[in-house]
């Protein structure tokens, strides 16, 4: 081989090493800096959280007792219908029947 196809691949390797260690080590930077930055968001978030938590099972709680009140009264109106419903069946049966007897 010639002198300039050896340094051809001698700048190829060269370059080939030196853009795999740039990228490990943006790679790696960012790790640890996430890692880092993870462990003090926890440690200062963690009362946030809990009150977050608090006021969310409140409003979930808030949620279950209003949806309860509706279906109580969607209970009660069914069957305050269904009462109604049967009483006028009656009386058009009886108006019916009073219709044919004459």
């Amino acid at each position: 081989m010639d002198d300039a196809g050896v340094v051809l691949i001698a700048v190829s390797v060269f370059g080939s090493l030196a853009s795999i260690a740039y990228a490990l080590n943006v790679i790696l930077r960012a790790w640890v800096a996430r890692h880092f930055e993870m462990g003090a968001v926890k440690e200062t978030a963690a009362p946030l959280l809990e009150a977050r938590m608090n006021r969310l099972e409140a409003a979930v709680d808030t949620i279950a007792i209003e949806v309860e009140r509706i279906s109580e009264g969607q209970r009660f109106t069914t069957k305050l219908l269904s009462e109604q419903g049967h009483g006028a069946l009656h009386a058009t049966k009886r108006e019916r029947s009073s219709d044919t007897s004459s």
